[in-house]
């Protein structure tokens, strides 16, 4: 299971800013167990954005928001309410963010951060991919993680190396992360967002918080015991 919290309210505020119509996306896997995408966080979120003067035009739960092909058919009937939106706030861990950006053309702010519990996650289908950094900055790059879209997790713009668009790692099969985020906010309208990148990262918010550190090679070296 992937681990999320919501961000505190006046960020995702500050995300929504200048935008007045806004649709509300849910997960009813991971993020329903986490209590931060299930129906009653979205209802919850709902209404506290319309008292903050927002417009919801809609609203929908998906089951697994980390399948693409599963969010677009459940998102497909909420077609005109999507359109009529400024932009989507999507409620659940990073990799159901960037899939809900590779299949409607708004830009998607997350309302949590994906919190990391040390270990395996899971697996998942799609391309994307998340390092759980704990502080996720998908607002910013129109829904493409740089940390996993860039092989030098870069999270300022991309590197010297890159060329027509392609990594210069594996040039022949993988596209520039950073290109890939260009073209996508290029295409949205909203370059200016790569001008609100943070200067540096936190990265310590990557280590599993203290209370989520429940390995069985932790509680054991935590454990006072005596041979």
């Amino acid at each position: 299971m992937i681990i999320s919290e919501l961000k505190p309210f006046p960020e995702i505020l500050g995300y929504l800013d200048g935008d007045k119509k806004i649709f509300i996306v849910g997960c009813k896997g991971c993020a329903e167990v986490c209590q931060t995408g299930d129906e009653p966080q979205v209802l919850e979120m709902k209404q506290k954005l319309e008292k903050e003067g927002k417009t919801i035009t809609g609203y929908c739960v998906v089951d697994f928001l980390c399948d693409k092909a599963l969010v677009k058919t459940r998102l497909f009937p909420h077609e005109d309410e999507i359109d009529a939106a400024d932009s989507l706030l999507v409620m659940t861990c990073g990799i159901g963010v960037q899939a809900t950006a590779a299949v409607v053309n708004k830009l998607v702010h997350p309302a949590a951060n994906t919190i990391n519990v040390g270990g395996a996650s899971g697996e998942w289908r799609g391309s994307e991919r998340c390092r759980e950094c704990g502080d996720c900055v998908l607002d910013l790059t129109g829904g493409i993680c740089p940390l996993t879209a860039c092989t030098k997790w870069l999270i300022n713009g991309p590197c010297g190396g890159t060329k027509n668009g392609k990594c210069e790692v594996e040039p022949d099969v993988r596209d520039c992360g950073w290109h890939l985020i260009y073209e996508r906010l290029k295409k949205l309208g909203r370059l200016d967002k790569m001008q609100a990148m943070p200067i540096v990262k936190n990265y310590a918010k990557m280590q599993p918080p203290k209370h989520l550190r429940s390995t069985i090679m932790w509680a054991l070296e935590q454990q006072e015991t005596k041979v």
